[in-house]
């Protein structure tokens, strides 16, 4: 962990664990926190499209930030902060600083496809809160590009650190660095790991490192280290696994993954629906076969 970059490294993205009443189960997330910094990683990113930000009540959204700070420490612990609106943003922003986090994570607007002026703005209103700001560029689910050109000119202006690439182009990576040679660039997608690895990513925001810990940490550092050997293997063996992180029906699959191994993952609330009979048998025979060699 690297305090005044805390982006770097493995930092999860976490599933948060729901009662079969879909309340918050916020003792077994605190307890979910811990056992993944035991297991090698370096902090976690609650609130973000994996911990279902969207359909929690404010006050559960500040608490899961509250319980993950006192569950492994604010420097470990940069939470998302996407919202509607800029100010929300930015309130939540404010929110995760008292919180003692030291960094948050922010979406492009995404209530409407956002041109440049509003994207600039959005990002310039949260970095008014004062805590480093790691951009997610998640065109899929936003609609809006964060294009090298547009990061570059945001990491100039000083509104962002790092990114969190989701595109899946990972062409882009060498882009990135040219235009902006000091912008962490960070991964975003589990199935694209090796590829962004190679090309020079300061760290991962990984979505089945929630089921899978350790190895996803070994994979990750061997292909950030060059060690592609093991990299390559790792990342055979896990790939029928993360490339899930890519699919609509992500949150189902690692919190299932995360059941079968022995975690509590359990249910996600509405909108989402459970796996369709083919999908958990596909999820169950990959994260099964990944057990079986001695990866969980």
């Amino acid at each position: 962990m690297t305090d005044h970059r805390p982006w770097r490294g493995v930092l999860v993205a976490t599933a948060l664990p729901l009662n079969d009443d879909l309340s918050v189960n916020y003792d077994q997330y605190a307890e979910h926190c811990a056992w993944l910094v035991e297991n090698g990683c370096d902090g976690v990113v609650p609130n973000g499209s994996l911990g279902e930000y969207q359909v929690l009540t404010p006050e559960e959204r500040a608490r899961v930030v509250e319980t993950a700070v006192a569950a492994i420490g604010g420097q470990r612990v940069m939470p998302g902060v996407a919202a509607y609106g800029s100010a929300e943003s930015r309130r939540w922003a404010e929110q995760a600083g008292e919180a003692g986090c030291r960094a948050v994570m922010l979406l492009p607007p995404n209530a409407y496809r956002a041109d440049e002026r509003s994207v600039l703005a959005h990002y310039a209103e949260v970095a008014k809160a004062g805590l480093p700001v790691v951009a997610y560029n998640n065109p899929v689910d936003t609609k809006v590009d964060l294009v090298p050109e547009l990061l570059a000119r945001l990491h100039g202006e000083g509104h962002i650190r790092a990114v969190k690439e989701f595109s899946g182009d990972v062409r882009r990576a060498y882009r990135i660095a040219e235009l902006a040679p000091e912008l962490d660039l960070l991964i975003g997608a589990d199935d694209v790991l090796l590829e962004l690895a190679v090309a020079g990513a300061k760290g991962w925001v990984a979505g089945y490192p929630n089921a899978l810990p350790q190895a996803s940490v070994e994979l990750y550092h061997a292909a950030v280290d060059g060690d592609l050997d093991t990299a390559r293997n790792l990342y055979r063996q896990l790939h029928p696994l993360l490339r899930w992180d890519s699919r609509v029906e992500f949150v189902q699959a690692i919190k299932l993954s995360m059941d079968l191994v022995g975690r509590h993952g359990g249910p996600c609330r509405p909108p989402r629906m459970p796996l369709l009979p083919e999908q958990e048998a596909a999820v169950r025979a990959a994260t099964e076969k990944a057990v079986a060699a001695g990866l969980a």
